[in-house]
């Protein structure tokens, strides 16, 4: 590869990895802020389990959609516009004050969200089939680290500021990151497919019936991992404080241990899948968050509750990565479109099903059910190794 062609691919890749690395400080900005925001608005488990389903249900509307506007004007562009409309929407949860207008807002926010997920992650798809190495899961780890520095921020100022005050704060810093990593992005083309050569990634197929279905069984992968970390994200804090006790701030720090977790993972992940291949390594971390999510559901202290979320955060950080890769690889921005929304359909499953199943039995035992889930993930990778092999 030539010198000033690897320094635009570098360049490239520093870029994306900032807005991925926002997203998931924004989004865990707002994630620890619920139990406050459930308190202001008075909402019942089951309420604001359905509140919450907002968030899922306004990406899973969008994604398809934006995955025709990649196609159209461009992953890029997609992915600036959809960053200005996250940081923006971000602040209006805190200004309602009943379940049914939480939910309202939390669509406008989803919509965000989903959106921008579909575009930097096609931009990221392209940027690894230039490469030619497995580096997907540094991206996703940029998000982690932006949800575990988003987390511990809102872990130090739950005492200090309002819900209002801090993520209006999110705002400002969302449009300040966009403002200077923006116009980076738009100056950067998308990477050219590399030429045909041996080991070389082939470039995304026509969406036929054996290419559809393959790209629906890597979004089912996405679908039990992404209702295990939109579990975490929307029921931990509320588990810890609720089931075990802890003050606002410890139960931030349990979803800050999960993210740092998820970011270990998968900075490491690339070093993985080069020695175990995606389906062993989707196999290993499927068992391994489903046996990490029965001791953090159901253990009887906060400590214990931790290395839970730790060993979760471990087994469930690359799955997802591979699948939503795997899922751009064969199809394009069509794949990551398909294969994000049967992922966050299983974030629109999760949060009313666990708030149901919290009213019906209890949390921690709704919370066992992320574990069924990872386990399921983890079959699935193994019956389909032979579609899904390196």
């Amino acid at each position: 590869m030539p010198g000033p062609q690897r320094t635009d691919l570098t360049r490239l890749r520093a870029v994306i990895t900032a807005f991925f690395a926002l997203d998931g400080f924004i989004f865990a900005g707002w994630v620890v802020r619920i139990p406050a925001i459930k308190h202001q608005t008075g909402a019942s488990v089951s309420a604001l389990g359905l509140a919450l389903l907002g968030v899922s249900a306004g990406a899973v509307l969008t994604m398809t959609i934006t995955g025709r506007l990649c196609r159209r004007y461009g992953s890029h562009q997609v992915t600036v516009t959809c960053a200005v409309l996250l940081s923006l929407s971000v602040a209006l949860p805190p200004l309602t004050h009943s379940a049914v207008t939480l939910g309202a807002v939390l669509l406008v926010f989803g919509s965000a969200y989903g959106s921008i997920n579909v575009a930097f992650n096609s931009a990221a798809v392209d940027l690894v089939r230039a490469m030619r190495r497995p580096i997907m899961p540094s991206f996703h780890a940029a998000f982690s680290l932006g949800g575990m520095a988003g987390a511990g921020l809102g872990g130090l100022v739950a005492g200090a500021l309002t819900p209002t005050q801090h993520l209006l704060g999110l705002t400002v810093i969302g449009l300040l990151v966009t403002a200077v990593a923006g116009p980076a992005l738009l100056r950067l083309e998308p990477p050219e497919p590399p030429e045909s050569t041996p080991g070389a990634t082939a470039p995304p197929r026509r969406l036929d019936t054996r290419t559809r279905g393959l790209v629906v069984t890597f979004g089912l992968i996405a679908l039990c991992t992404a209702y295990g970390e939109g579990a975490l994200a929307d029921w931990s804090a509320l588990h810890l404080e609720q089931d075990l006790g802890a003050t606002a701030g410890a139960a931030a720090v349990g979803y800050s241990c999960f993210a740092l977790a998820m970011t270990v993972g998968r900075l490491t992940g690339t070093r993985l899948l080069e020695g175990l291949g995606r389906t062993r390594t989707m196999a290993f971390g499927g068992t391994t968050a489903s046996a990490g999510m029965l001791l953090g559901a159901l253990a009887p202290s906060l400590w214990a509750a931790f290395v839970g979320f730790v060993v979760t955060g471990l087994g469930l950080a690359n799955l997802f990565p591979v699948a939503v890769e795997r899922a751009g690889a064969l199809a394009g921005p069509d794949g990551v479109a398909i294969a994000s929304t049967l992922g966050y359909g299983g974030m629109l499953l999760g949060p009313p099903a666990i708030g149901f199943m919290a009213d019906w039995f209890s949390l921690p035992a709704a919370l066992t059910s992320v574990a069924v889930l990872a386990a399921t993930a983890a079959a699935i990778a193994v019956l389909t190794r032979n579609a899904s092999a390196r």
